[in-house]
């Protein structure tokens, strides 16, 4: 009971061992495509570098190319983020400025005089039924 307990739990590091490999191959694969510095010789010789020597091609990769990596994927997530955010602010506004922010802002043009006292009126009423 004892040896195959040991041959799993060796197995099990083996098998994880593997799924690491495979993560990092997809994402040097990923990363290459995604970087828009090189081009699309360096993309072809880097991508035959992984086919022929995988493991000693993803470790110069890494190296050599591990910040500027980072940095993609630091960038990729923060425009994500933002998307999400402006998405959120979208939702949540309704699609649109409040009632109140475009009557406050037909104010501040009617104080400028870039509006008549009609005109002011006009856009309050539209305001209002928009909301």
């Amino acid at each position: 009971m004892l040896n195959t307990f040991w041959d799993f739990l060796v197995w099990l590091f083996w098998f994880y061992i593997l799924i690491a490999c495979i993560w990092i191959f997809i994402t040097v694969i990923i990363d290459i495509f995604r970087d828009r510095t090189l081009n699309g010789w360096a993309k072809a010789l880097w991508v035959l570098f992984l086919v022929l020597l995988p493991f000693l091609a993803a470790f110069i990769y890494l190296i050599v190319r591990g910040r500027s990596m980072g940095e993609r994927s630091a960038a990729i997530a923060q425009q994500a983020q933002a998307e999400n955010a402006e998405y959120i602010r979208s939702v949540a506004g309704g699609g649109g400025s409040s009632a109140a922010a475009e009557i406050e802002k037909s104010k501040q043009l009617l104080d400028s005089g870039a509006i008549t006292q009609a005109e002011f009126e006009a856009l309050k009423a539209k305001a209002l039924q928009t909301s």
